[in-house]
């Protein structure tokens, strides 16, 4: 089986904007800097077939590069686990090519996403009851980076292990 997602890369000097939000507090679960990146589409589990299917369908795409930059943080909060993230903007460029990619998904078979997109870039996790996130919002709330240029995006394979999940670069679409 395959665990696969497509998403944007982060380049090196924005991640290093966001590692540098990654302070307090320490029960979260931070991302690790080769792990950052903004989702398209998390596809899941699929068998090799499928999995073959998805890349070639992903790797048809085309789409124009566009101009990114980095806007607040936020916290989504699910029963007894969530997320802090980072926001972006413009959202529409991004939305489009979510569109296209999940277009393309679904050309290879696989059903439709149900979840509203919500653009962002994952920071931490955490699992139990809701760490004191209001101090962490508020000192990173006016986050921002210049802007820059999205132009690809790749196909990942996920391989979760004891430290964390590993990415593996399946396939990669240059944006023109």
């Amino acid at each position: 089986m395959h665990r696969l997602f497509v998403a944007l890369p982060i380049p090196e000097d924005v991640a290093d904007l966001l590692l540098d939000c990654m302070d307090e507090p320490a029960s979260l679960r931070w991302v690790h800097a080769d792990s950052l990146h903004l989702t398209l589409r998390f596809i899941g589990e699929v068998d090799g077939g499928t999995a073959d299917d998805v890349a070639a369908a992903i790797a048809s795409l085309s789409a124009a590069a566009f101009d990114l930059r980095l806007h607040g943080v936020g916290c989504f909060s699910h029963r007894r686990h969530g997320a802090l993230w980072a926001g972006v903007e413009p959202k529409a460029p991004l939305s489009a090519l979510a569109q296209r990619v999940e277009r393309a998904v679904q050309s290879a078979g696989l059903p439709a996403e149900t979840r509203a997109y919500h653009p962002h870039i994952t920071l931490a996790r955490w699992s139990g009851p809701e760490p004191a996130l209001r101090s962490w919002l508020q000192r990173h709330g006016e986050l921002s980076s210049a802007p820059w240029r999205v132009d690809r995006l790749v196909l990942f394979e996920s391989r979760l292990g004891k430290a964390g999940p590993n990415y593996d670069e399946v396939l990669e679409v240059a944006l023109q």
